[in-house]
């Protein structure tokens, strides 16, 4: 089945995201659609799937126009989505979830599961998929989840599939299983839209790539294309793609975490018994599947978690127990991994985020007056220094791109006097341009002889940034090995394999 999208436009309010977009995609053919979070690729697709309604443009399929009112209209019509969050319940099986919202009966009005069973498995063998029709979803891996999903989609008859940032929640090897799926399907005729901003995965499985950048098709490009290319067309201009440091020149201890547990507000486990250590003048990068303890573990470090067991040392001084603006002002700088949520206030102006951690104090307070030429002198250097585009310092931050806002937290945070810096998901929603930025930042920081914690779900900022990497896996460390680790042996720690000896480094709290 050929897909075409003509003209397709979507506005939300005063926002366009999507701007008079024409794309094609022909059967049997895997056609990415790159870009960076916000581009507009998921809104486009999102209208594509009947969950919002175009302003202007048509759908056609095989050269029929279509008028889709929901999801279920599109699903009619041929047109299957595998969501970046999967739209499964726990406690229901496979099966149970694959005939969700399609249910067929049988005499007496009985749910027909043993039909959904049969349609599983048939799927299932078919694609060599592997997948127990009765087990209960709460029990699979990640990875066989996404293939229930594929397997949902699959079961309505789907000739043209959508995967929307597909590969977030999986590891190396899982990913390489899906590419493999894809291009299997792709082989039986599908038509298969792969959304992504993930450079290597478009060069390894693309047939076809189309670029959107703010809501607009920028250009048309061939898998042959290079990284550089792609992030050229991506961000509009030529971007340094490789981390240049030097081999880090090592200090004492200064952070030092022993026996760490974390239970969550419902009474799970999520961080059982970590110990770990962290160097002056070194970046230690947390790697792991989202989900596997680390933001609860950051968190821990700053205070925010009510739940905490264990010591916390930073420079001899413990900070577990520590209020959290105590444990900033013992010299902790905090990137969280949603900025709109922990790192800034939207309606609040440049200036006055950038001296949020020192609202009470000098000099930016005097008595009971904010010091308003000093913040303003302050805020316009700040902006200089870690290039904010914007058109004042008195912009309210929320009106500021994604990669804007991420640097007014990294400006903030990196201009007080630091003896830690944690950084979870620096870069996440982040356009290439501030990622080149963003990690020039950390790894000066590092070279300053500050310790620094990185968490990241992405390997190849791992790769780029860490001295040493502590792999995380249902809340305890799996293994900490030295950065330029493989990513094979990276990604079997991030499913709980523990790494070859050889690999390994010194380390304790280790799963056995």
């Amino acid at each position: 089945m050929k897909l075409e999208l003509r003209g397709i436009t979507k506005r939300f309010g005063s926002l366009v995201a999507n701007d008079h977009i024409d794309l094609t995609v022909e059967p049997g053919e895997i056609h990415c659609l790159l870009g960076e979070n916000g581009a507009g690729k998921s809104t486009l697709m999102n209208v594509l799937y009947g969950l919002y309604q175009a302003d202007e443009g048509e759908i056609l399929l095989d050269a029929a126009v279509q008028h889709f009112a929901g999801p279920g209209d599109a699903m009619s019509a041929g047109i299957g989505m595998v969501h970046q969050h999967f739209m499964l319940i726990p406690v229901f099986t496979v099966a149970e979830n694959v005939m969700l919202g399609h249910e067929s009966t049988k005499a007496g009005g009985l749910l027909d599961v043993a039909a959904a069973r049969a349609r599983v498995k048939e799927i299932s063998d078919r694609f060599g998929f592997d997948v127990d029709p009765d087990a209960l979803i709460e029990d699979l891996p990640v990875g066989v989840q996404q293939r229930v999903e594929i397997i949902k989609a699959l079961s309505q008859e789907a000739q043209v599939l959508v995967f929307d940032e597909p590969t977030a929640v999986l590891t190396p090897q899982e990913t390489d299983e899906l590419m493999g799926i894809m291009r299997q399907l792709r082989d039986t005729g599908k038509a298969i839209v792969f959304i992504t901003h993930k450079l290597r995965e478009v060069r390894e499985v693309a047939d076809r790539i189309t670029v959107m950048r703010l809501g607009k098709v920028v250009g048309e490009a061939q898998p042959t294309a290079s990284n550089a290319e792609l992030a050229s067309l991506m961000v509009g201009r030529a971007v340094e793609l490789t981390v240049h440091k030097e081999a880090p020149t090592l200090h004492d201890e200064a952070l030092v975490v022993t026996g760490l547990t974390v239970v969550d507000a419902i009474g799970q486990l999520v961080v059982n018994d970590v110990s770990f250590s962290v160097r002056g003048g070194e970046i230690l990068a947390i790697a792991g599947v989202q989900g596997n303890g680390q933001t609860e573990l950051t968190e821990a470090i700053l205070g925010m978690q009510p739940r905490v067991e264990g010591s916390i040392v930073l420079d001899g001084k413990e900070l577990a127990g520590r209020s959290i603006r105590r444990i900033l002002d013992d010299g902790v700088g905090f990137i969280p991994e949603d900025r709109n949520e922990d790192g800034l206030v939207g309606e609040f102006t440049i200036a006055e985020n950038l001296m949020l951690d020192r609202s009470t104090t000098k000099p930016f307070v005097k008595g009971a007056n904010l010091q308003l030429r000093y913040l303003a002198d302050f805020a316009r250097e700040k902006v200089k220094e870690f290039d904010v585009r914007t058109p004042s310092i008195e912009t309210k931050v929320g009106r500021l791109s994604g990669g804007n806002q991420q640097k007014v937290v990294l400006a903030r945070e990196l201009s007080r006097d630091l003896r830690l810096f944690v950084a979870a998901q620096p870069t996440r929603g982040v356009d290439v341009g501030s990622i080149e930025f963003i990690h020039k930042r950390i790894v000066a920081t590092r070279d300053a002889g500050i310790p620094v914690v990185v968490v990241s779900t992405e390997l190849d900022e791992v790769e780029a940034l860490a001295d040493r990497i502590l792999v995380m896996y249902r809340g305890k460390i799996v293994g900490i090995v030295p950065g330029g680790t493989p990513r094979d042996v990276l990604g079997l720690m991030m499913a709980g394999e523990a790494p070859p000896a050889e690999d390994a480094v010194a380390t304790e709290g280790v799963v056995a």
